[in-house]
């Protein structure tokens, strides 16, 4: 049966909506808002393009701005529910997370609240570390809906946090053996949950089991961006062959004239080597502010720089072309970006922005900030591998390579040898530290840390797990950050050695070259 036509109004609107859509793609921001402002002025009454203009207001750090479109969005919706909710959404989506707590907590006040707006609320409660009323709002999802999937994943994960593996199991259970197709992606997150609890009850072939059943329910949707992340590791092989050494010196000569100097510094590493740990000790400093996993380097900085060459283009050609005025407009637009998501001028503290996905733009950061410094966060090859492998993340060209152990080693190799490959070149700029190191003496690690940042020694990063209590910490890891350090992530590789042995011969060059061997 074929749906019925769209109305000439509808078939306007979704023309405004694609038209806003292709001027993002051109990282054309205001064009986009402009175009949804009109439509807006059209159609007053219609919450759904406000949802979209507050949408994208909150993309270009504007949160007052997205939250009065929010407001009237919710003021003229006739069901204010679902305004509210996907208001919520908008906010988590754009990494605001105070703003999302406030109108799902509003949402679910509201006649006709949905399971489903309890549980996203409990999820938010949970990254607040307010497991308890995370834990009765699933109780309210649950009484609501008792098939409710996400409401028993969720369910699952605090029963887990709170060390009930086995009523964790118990509960998650029922949702796997679910066959709806609504159901499907709360399953696949099921699969995961199931592997993390099995590995904390030491079952490490049943965990390995789960995991392959999550992949395996992702794997027919990967196919379409596993060739765009192959031809991303061609392309940095390419950097690495052209690459030259001198380049770097030159660039920081060239560089000496940018004005103003910024106190920046970028943490990265690959994903699941300590970088959240090492933020949040940076982060306790009283003289060092921290933006953790933004978009703003690459939206601001990188592609930017790209603009007005061929897609073709390569990361060199286009790094030696750019011009003192166009770094200084993206080192501007930065600086401007980074104090509107803090929400706080820096005030002469040193900015880390931290995020292991700009490891490979190490020599864009050289080039627009020559006085930056880069810390690089290292952990045993092998942790890294299967951390990354048992990460319930989702859907895009990276996390596709994660859904074998072959592919996640070939992610690896093409990440950390584009990093060996250009670090010497960075001299005194660049500094590696072990997350091993870390956990071992964290105050030597500390110390050397900010010698290299040129921070003086306090003794509050000894303290980061309160530090991290009292903050909203974004990485998937935001729970154990906020605790003591341990040896618990040590050498858990050898829980699943046997299926990581065919891959050994690839990492080992890798761990030679770190110190693992």
């Amino acid at each position: 049966m074929k749906p019925p036509p769209l109305s000439s109004q509808q078939q306007k609107l979704n023309r405004v909506f694609q038209a806003a859509a292709e001027a993002i793609n051109r990282l054309d921001y205001q064009e986009c808002i402009d175009t949804l402002e009109r439509a807006s002025r059209l159609h007053p009454g219609n919450p759904t393009i406000l949802l979209e203009l507050g949408r994208v207001h909150g993309m270009r750090y504007r949160y007052a701005a997205a939250e009065r479109c929010f407001e009237n969005a919710v003021r003229v919706a006739s069901k204010r529910t679902d305004s509210l909710a996907m208001a919520g959404m908008h906010c988590r989506g754009f990494g605001r997370y105070e703003m999302a707590r406030s109108y799902f907590e509003r949402a679910i006040k509201q006649p006709g609240a949905s399971p489903d707006s309890c549980v996203k609320l409990a999820e938010l409660y949970e990254r607040f570390r307010m497991l308890e009323e995370a834990a009765d709002l699933i109780d309210q999802a649950l009484s609501m809906d008792p098939r409710c999937a996400l409401a028993l994943l969720v369910q699952a994960r605090l029963e887990r946090l709170r060390g009930s593996a086995e009523t964790a199991e118990k509960i998650v259970r029922p949702l796997l053996a679910m066959t709806d197709a609504d159901s499907w992606s709360t399953r696949i997150r099921g699969w995961y949950e199931l592997g993390a609890i099995l590995d904390k009850q030491g079952r490490f072939d049943e965990a390995m089991a789960a995991f392959l059943e999550a992949k395996a329910m992702i794997q027919p949707n990967a196919h379409r961006f596993l060739p765009m992340q192959e031809l991303v590791h061609r392309r940095l092989r390419e950097v690495v062959t052209a690459f030259k050494p001198d380049l770097v010196p030159k660039w920081i000569a060239d560089g000496a004239t940018l004005e103003p100097r910024h106190r920046v510094a970028l943490l990265c590493g690959h994903p699941r080597s300590g970088t959240t740990l090492l933020e949040q000790v940076l982060d306790s400093h009283p003289e060092i502010i921290s933006a953790e996993e933004t978009p703003i380097f690459v939206n601001e900085v990188s592609l930017p720089l790209r603009r007005g060459f061929p897609m073709e283009a390569r990361m060199l050609e286009v790094l030696e072309a750019a011009t003192p005025g166009k770094l200084t407009q993206v080192r501007t637009d930065y600086a401007r970006a980074t104090e509107l998501y803090l929400q706080t001028p820096p005030s002469g503290r040193l900015l880390i922005d931290k995020n292991p996905s700009l490891t490979t733009l190490a020599l864009v950061a050289i080039r627009a900030f020559p006085e930056m410094k880069i810390l690089t966060a290292l952990r045993d090859p092998r942790d890294v591998v299967m951390s990354c492998f048992m990460q319930p993340l989702p859907l895009n060209q990276v996390s596709a390579m994660f859904l074998s152990l072959e592919g996640t080693v070939r992610e690896y190799e093409s990440v950390m040898g584009f990093w060996r490959a250009v670090a010497p070149a960075l001299g005194d700029s660049c500094i590696e530290l072990r997350y091993e190191d870390m956990v071992a003496d964290l105050e030597t690690v500390s110390r050397r840390a900010l010698e290299f940042l040129g921070a003086a020694w306090d003794p509050r990063v000894l303290r980061y797990d309160e530090h991290a209590r009292q903050k909203l910490v974004r990485s998937p890891t935001y729970a154990e950050v906020a605790k003591p350090i341990t040896r618990g992530a040590i050498g858990r590789w050898r829980n699943y050695q046997k299926h990581l042995e065919p891959q050994m011969e690839k990492l080992a060059p890798f761990a030679r070259a770190f110190g693992y061997e």
